[in-house]
């Protein structure tokens, strides 16, 4: 189920509505649960390889480089669609993950819930070690 859009990517990346440095929020959900694993930004190059490949490319802002999905820890996303809202300036792409989405070992990055002594819980396990996935250190 491999997603590609060649042909086409270039007329539909110039449709979107980048933000004034040139990014376009990207939600990653999980193609069959639904869950929401992931937020990231994607930048035209990031937007058009990931139509190109059908591998999840983002733009990490911290680096100011691509960042493929993982290149350093093999938790890769398969991207089986994508979607644009009406004002054109915020994706969701469903994914079929592997591994773990989030860089603290975690299923999705959207795992913290309030608690009522005013701090953050996380109701996931780590289901991989970081120091594992990153070789010592968050990436």
């Amino acid at each position: 189920m491999k997603f590609a859009l060649k042909s086409t990517r270039h007329s539909l990346i110039d449709k979107v509505n980048f933000n004034v440095d040139g990014l376009i929020c990207a939600i990653a959900q999980d193609h069959q649960s639904k869950d929401v694993l992931m937020l990231a930004w994607m930048n035209r190059q990031a937007l058009a390889e990931t139509l190109n490949t059908g591998q999840a490319v983002y733009y990490s802002r911290s680096r100011r480089k691509l960042w493929r999905k993982g290149e350093l820890s093999g938790q890769t996303q398969e991207v089986i669609d994508i979607r644009i809202d009406c004002d054109m300036d915020a994706l969701i792409i469903s994914v079929i993950q592997t591994g773990v989405a989030c860089h603290t070992g975690r299923v999705s990055c959207f795992s913290w819930s309030p608690t009522e002594k005013g701090t953050w819980e996380s109701l996931q396990p780590v289901i991989s070690d970081p120091k594992v996935l990153y070789g010592g250190g968050d990436k």
